[in-house]
């Protein structure tokens, strides 16, 4: 049901097919780790397909390495009218031990689409703990100084 499941955690092994030149997994496997879970939590929390608007303040911590047990995490912190931004970390260990460290950590931010392909509601999520509502403000910052950087950011739009 829409509007009840606001964190989805994705579970799995970095595999050999993963790895980078450095022999460690390489940073677009994480990134596509990233937007799977944040589709996942995204099409839970709104009932609907959704499609990535955007995916920032992404800071790679710590390596993982091939074989480690990986958990990406995401939680919606945030609904606008059509959109959800959501929190996400990933974290990984050995596989053999209940300890994972943070890796990597972004926020994203997904679109809901109806039928036609056309922006949908989603469900509105109020914060209720002193977390939420700090994560919640944080978003909403993030929202104006991301406005900011679309426009300084057009200067490299410019045909050449």
């Amino acid at each position: 049901m829409p509007g009840q499941e606001r964190t989805l955690t994705l579970r799995f092994l970095a595999e050999p097919a993963d790895v980078n030149f450095g022999g460690k997994v390489h940073g677009g496997a994480v990134m596509k780790w990233i937007d799977l879970c944040a589709y996942g939590c995204a099409a839970g929390w709104s009932g609907k397909y959704c499609i990535t608007a955007y995916v920032g303040g992404m800071h790679f911590v710590k390596p993982i390495l091939v074989g480690s047990m990986v958990e990406v995490d995401a939680k919606v912190i945030y609904t606008g009218r059509t959109s959800m931004h959501l929190r996400i970390h990933v974290r990984a260990g050995d596989p053999k031990s209940t300890e994972r460290e943070l890796c990597t950590h972004c926020i994203a931010v997904m679109v809901a689409m109806d039928e036609n392909g056309k922006p949908a509601q989603v469900p509105e999520w109020i914060p209720e703990t002193e977390q939420d509502k700090r994560q919640h403000e944080s978003a909403v910052k993030l929202m104006e100084m991301r406005n900011s950087i679309h426009e300084e950011m057009t200067t490299y739009l410019d045909a050449d």
